[in-house]
C-alpha cells in the first residue's frame, strides 16, 4: 500500500491522545497513573472482541479438525507477542508448529532485535503458500491493520484457499477485506502517540492468550483445569508434574513420581498410565492414536466411568 494511502486513513492507534497531552512535563508519579489509567481500559476493549475471537476459536478447532495447521503471521510488537504466545504452547501443552506455528517479519533474528524495516516488505508470496495447506488457519495480526507483510502473507493464504483471519486494532483496517474475520481490539490511541507496544500490545497478548489457551482446552489438552500435557524438563516443572499426576489420578505424590519416571518423565504419558492403569507403551499408543489428548487417551483405554471422569 503507498505511504498516501496510509497518510489519508490513520489508525486510531496513531492517533493523538487528548489525555496524555505534555506527557513530558509530568512527574514520575503522574506518568505511572496515566499509564496504568491507559492499561485499565484494555480488558474491556478485549472483552468487547469475545464474539469474535469465539469464532476465531471455533475456525481454528475446524482447521485443526480437518488435519490443518494453524499459522500467525506478525511484524514488529505485535508478531513478536504472537510468536510468544505460540512458543509457550509447547512446554505448556505439549504443542509445537507443527500445530500452531508463528512467522515474523524478519526472521528468527527480528526476535531479539527489531527489524522494523521488514514490515514494509510483504511475506514472500511464494515462499508463505509453500507453508499453507488449504486445510490451514491464518491469522495476521497487526494494530495498524494495514501491515504489508500481513497483507503478503493473507493474499498468499487466499491463493491456496486457506482460510484467514485479522486481529487489529482498527475497526475500519484495510486488510480486513483479506480475512474471513476480522477480530477488532479497539484500543483506540497510545499514550505515546504510535507506540502499539503499549495498550494496543497489551490487547493483542490478552486476547492471543485467551484464544490459544481456549483452543488447547477445547482440543482436549487439559484435564479439567490441569496442565496434564506440560513439560516436566526441568526440578520445579518436574515437581508440578507430580502434583498434576496426584491431583487428577488421586494417587499419592510417590505414586505419581513413579509413573513419571516409568514414562520417561512425559506427563501425559504418566497420566493415562495412572488414570487407565494401562503400560507406558499402551499408553504412547493411546494418545498418538487420540492426538496427543489425554481425556481421549484414557477413555478410549478405560471407557466411559470414573476413571475418565474430571478431577
Amino acid at each position: 500500500m503507498p505511504a498516501e494511502a496510509h497518510l489519508d486513513h490513520l489508525p486510531p492507534t496513531e492517533l493523538r491522545n487528548g489525555a496524555s497531552m505534555g506527557l513530558d512535563r509530568l512527574n514520575t508519579m503522574e506518568i505511572l497513573t496515566l499509564i496504568n489509567e491507559a492499561d485499565a481500559t484494555v480488558p474491556a476493549a478485549v472483552a468487547a472482541a469475545l464474539p469474535g475471537l469465539g469464532d476465531l476459536v471455533e475456525a481454528g478447532l475446524a482447521a485443526l479438525e480437518r488435519g490443518g495447521r494453524i499459522h500467525y503471521f506478525g511484524a514488529g510488537a505485535g508478531g513478536r507477542i504472537a510468536l510468544g504466545d505460540a512458543l509457550e504452547l509447547e512446554p505448556t501443552y505439549g504443542v509445537g508448529p507443527e500445530t500452531l506455528c508463528p512467522h515474523l517479519a524478519g526472521g528468527p533474528d527480528a526476535a531479539y532485535r527489531a527489524r522494523e524495516d521488514a514490515e514494509d516488505h510483504g511475506a514472500d508470496t511464494d515462499l508463505a503458500a509453500s507453508h499453507l495447506a488449504s486445510a490451514d488457519l491464518v491469522i495476521g495480526v497487526t494494530a495498524s491493520g494495514r501491515t504489508p507483510y500481513v497483507a503478503g502473507a493473507l493474499t498468499a493464504a487466499r491463493t491456496v484457499g486457506t482460510s484467514t483471519a485479522l486481529i487489529s486494532c482498527d475497526p475500519s483496517a484495510p486488510l480486513a477485506g483479506l480475512a474471513d474475520l476480522h477480530v477488532v481490539l479497539a484500543t483506540g490511541p497510545e499514550v505515546v502517540t504510535g507506540s502499539t507496544r503499549m495498550k494496543a500490545g497489551t490487547a493483542q497478548k490478552l486476547a492471543l492468550n485467551a484464544f490459544s489457551t481456549t483452543l488447547m482446552v477445547r482440543s482436549g489438552h487439559t484435564w479439567s483445569n490441569l496442565m496434564v500435557s506440560a513439560s516436566a524438563g526441568n526440578a520445579k516443572l518436574r515437581e508440578r508434574a507430580a502434583r498434576t499426576l496426584a491431583t487428577a489420578c488421586r494417587a499419592t505424590p510417590a505414586e505419581a513420581l513413579a509413573a513419571l519416571d516409568s514414562c520417561d518423565g512425559e506427563t501425559p504419558t504418566a497420566l493415562v498410565v495412572l488414570a487407565a492403569g494401562a503400560t507406558p507403551m499402551t499408553a504412547r499408543q493411546a494418545l498418538a492414536t487420540c492426538g496427543g489428548r489425554p481425556w481421549a487417551a484414557v477413555r478410549a483405554l478405560a471407557g466411559p466411568g470414573p476413571a475418565a471422569e474430571y478431577r
